[in-house]
């Protein structure tokens, strides 16, 4: 059966806006602040939503969609399980990149950097922040592992439901909490006309240095 489109004739040009030098602002967090603002305000879809990219000791990649949760003291923060595929592999490396999209605006941002745990206060608060649902599913859920059946998943859910149903405050799993990845690398994208995109990136060796700011070739 013939493909209902000719995938290689999909193309959009970038006309928008334009990123240099002069407009950026010269600390990296303030300008992604920026941008996500103006995404908010776009009524984007999933503003927040990042590519999480990790990679084993083997040096294979593996990619997935989370969400930014906080922007704090100059890191990006976001929370899962960290039993994991991500939560391992970040165990083993200790190093991530993230990926905003936002095609609206036609712009992206990409960021690399070192990833620790959040204290774990910062991951109770935020824990008790969700809906009651989703604190039971992070009980439920052992992420990233096989499973016989979604019903037996909806089994586990019951079987939390029961022995939480007299607990007013649950407990966060001690499975379960924040990253911070502390950004060594920024770069902010602005689509273009004919493919000559702008993009600026932030550089440093580590958090303690200052940035030093280059364009790159699209």
């Amino acid at each position: 059966m013939p493909a209902p489109f000719n995938l290689a004739d999909i193309r959009k040009s970038y006309t928008r806006q334009e990123l240099t030098e002069k407009s950026i602002l010269p600390d990296p967090m303030e300008q992604f602040q920026v941008w996500l603002n103006e995404a908010l305000q776009a009524q984007v879809e999933e503003p927040t939503a990042m590519v999480l990219s990790t990679v084993n000791q083997e040096g294979k990649p593996s990619a997935r969609v989370v969400l930014l949760k906080g922007l704090e003291h100059n890191k990006f923060v976001f929370y899962t399980n960290y039993n994991s595929r991500k939560g391992q592999e970040l165990a083993q490396t200790g190093f991530a990149a993230l990926t905003f999209f936002w095609p609206e605006l036609e712009r992206q941002v990409r960021v690399e950097g070192t990833v620790r745990k959040v204290e774990p206060a910062q991951s109770d608060s935020y824990y008790h922040s969700r809906p009651r649902g989703s604190q039971i599913g992070a009980w439920v859920s052992p992420q990233s592992q096989p499973i016989s059946s979604r019903e037996a998943l909806e089994q586990k859910i019951d079987d939390f439901e029961q022995q939480f149903s007299n607990t007013e405050v649950i407990p966060r799993p001690p499975h379960w909490g924040g990253y911070e990845v502390i950004p060594t690398l920024i770069e902010f994208w602005q689509g273009r006309m004919n493919r000559l995109h702008d993009r600026l990136v932030f550089t440093r060796p580590d958090e303690n240095t200052n940035w030093q700011l280059d364009r790159l070739a699209p």
